[in-house]
C-alpha cells in the first residue's frame, strides 16, 4: 500500500487493518506519535489527517489511503505550507512555544500536545482560554504542566499572528 506521510511518499507492507500508529513507528521509524493508552485516550499517538487531529493507534492503515498525514516531524512544513513562507522553518511555533515555556517534561504527551494546539492555530488563530481548554480535552499530560502548556500555546498564537509577546 502507499501512503504519504510528511509530503513523502512511502510503499508500506502492513495489513489494512494495521493501526497507523505501528506503521508510522515500526516501518517509517518516525519518533513523534507514541504509544500511550492503545485506546484513542490520551493523545499521544496524534497526527493530523489532512489537517484534522486523529488518533492513530485506533486508525486502521486502511483508513488512511489517498489522505496526507502529518507527523510531530513534518508540522514545520505543513505550517510553511500554510502560511505560504519561502522556506521551513526548523520548528513550528508552537513547538517553539513549548521550548520557550518549558512545557514538556517526560515527554509522554507533547506529540499529541503539540499537534492538537497546531491544528487548533490552523482554524482559530487566536483563540480564547476557553477555546483552548475545550480543544485539548482528552489529552493527557501525566506531569501536570497544562498551565505551562496554555502559556505556550497562547505564545505560539501571538507568534503566529505576527506579534510580539
Amino acid at each position: 500500500m502507499q501512503i504519504r506521510v510528511n509530503e513523502r511518499w512511502w510503499t508500506v507492507n502492513a495489513a489494512p487493518e494495521t493501526p497507523l500508529l505501528y506503521v508510522l513507528m515500526n516501518e517509517l521509524q518516525l519518533q513523534g506519535p507514541r504509544f500511550g493508552c492503545g485506546l484513542a485516550q490520551c493523545g499521544s499517538c496524534s497526527v493530523l489527517v489532512n489537517g484534522v487531529e486523529s488518533r492513530s493507534c485506533v486508525t486502521p492503515l486502511s483508513a488512511i489511503e489517498g489522505k496526507s498525514i502529518t507527523t510531530l516531524e513534518g508540522l514545520p512544513a505543513w505550517y510553511a505550507t500554510q502560511k505560504k513562507l519561502a522556506k521551513v522553518p526548523a520548528l513550528h511555533p508552537v513547538q517553539q512555544a513549548m521550548i520557550d515555556e518549558q512545557a514538556v517534561q517526560c515527554g509522554y504527551c507533547f506529540n499529541g500536545m503539540i499537534i492538537k494546539s497546531s491544528e487548533l492555530l490552523s482554524k482559530t488563530p487566536r483563540p480564547t482560554e476557553a477555546q483552548i481548554r475545550t480543544a485539548m480535552n482528552g489529552h493527557l499530560c501525566r506531569c501536570g504542566t497544562y498551565p505551562r502548556i496554555m502559556k505556550a500555546i497562547q505564545r505560539a498564537s501571538v507568534a503566529m499572528a505576527g506579534g510580539a509577546r
